[in-house]
């Protein structure tokens, strides 16, 4: 994959990610900066590093499978790995 494949893939990835709602509060979790970072690499896997609202947040479990159900399903994408992390912890200071 080139250089220029693997950006556009990730752009798409992040497309994917900016239809996703956190279902507490309906902003999707691109725009609620949930999503600490995106990394494509040349063979087309994904790694998606990821935070909640609270570390006890109902969504902690389902929020993280949703983002690797609907990012698999993008052509183009091999594997997909989904981490969540709690440091930085999410703030309200975080969004724009």
């Amino acid at each position: 994959m080139t250089q220029e494949e693997t950006n556009t893939l990730k752009e798409t990835v992040i497309s994917v990610l900016k239809t996703i709602y956190d279902p507490e509060i309906p902003v999707d979790i691109w725009t609620l900066h949930l999503i600490y970072g995106v990394d494509v690499d040349e063979e087309g896997n994904v790694k998606i590093v990821m935070t909640v609202t609270a570390p006890n947040c109902p969504v902690a479990e389902t929020l993280p499978a949703e983002v690797r159900q609907r990012v698999q399903a993008v052509m183009g994408v091999k594997k997909i790995d989904v981490q969540l992390t709690f440091d930085p912890v999410c703030s309200i200071d975080m969004l724009s």
